[in-house]
């Protein structure tokens, strides 16, 4: 399949390598085609490289994978018509960093990241996951022992169902859906607990588990 992973951070180049790894199709998008991470990664796993528009064209799948405050700055240089009908994995959270750390939530409990980029390209298939755990946990998630949960949120029943066939190659077994978007606000506020936990654990490698009666 053929995949366009927006963003060249430690998310995009983790998710990318993985894709290349399961025999996918990758292009790296950023705004300049030369970016040197994105060329870096080519190198590294023989994908490929773009601007955000030719990876969001390119993917019949498209991954945003840079940080919240420049969501939407992205994903419009990626462009509407390259995102239109195709699913759109959100894994971003709205962090505010300004006043140093911990970060803050910029957007409150009435909203939430998800539902602005869905608003903002209604005609992409938006799903949020794995806004809850760090890059390394998103693609193995075997490396924290025992049963974990990761969340998936969107109003497109085939587009979740296709995120969620994407988890299970990348090794996920409880995957949870929680609604439309509107749910993204659950998860994208777990992410001041997460910080929190972070900053005591000393390490990213955790994640939540959900035990049932």
């Amino acid at each position: 399949m053929q995949i366009g992973v927006l963003g060249t951070g430690q998310v995009g180049q983790t998710l990318g390598g993985k894709l290349v790894a399961l025999g996918h199709s990758v292009m790296m998008g950023a705004r300049s085609a030369d970016n040197e991470k994105a060329l870096a990664f080519a190198a590294r796993t023989g994908g490929q490289t773009g601007t955000f528009a030719q990876a969001a064209e390119f993917g019949e799948i498209v991954i945003h994978a840079t940080r919240g405050d420049s969501a939407i700055e992205v994903l419009t240089a990626a462009g509407a018509a390259n995102l239109a009908g195709k699913l759109l994995i959100d894994l971003s959270n709205p962090l505010d960093f300004s006043n140093g750390f911990p970060p803050s939530l910029s957007i409150s409990n009435t909203d939430s990241l998800g539902e602005l980029i869905q608003r903002t390209f209604p005609d992409a298939l938006v799903v949020k996951t794995l806004n809850t755990v760090t890059a390394s946990v998103m693609i193995d998630p075997a490396s924290v022992p025992g049963p974990h949960t990761v969340f998936v949120s969107g109003n497109d029943k085939g587009a979740k169902g296709r995120a969620m066939d994407l988890l299970r190659s990348f090794g996920w077994q409880s995957i949870i859906d929680l609604g439309d978007i509107t749910s993204a606000r659950a998860t994208e506020q777990m992410l001041p607990l997460w910080v929190r936990l972070y900053s005591v654990l000393g390490t990213g490698q955790f994640n939540f588990a959900l035990m049932k009666a």
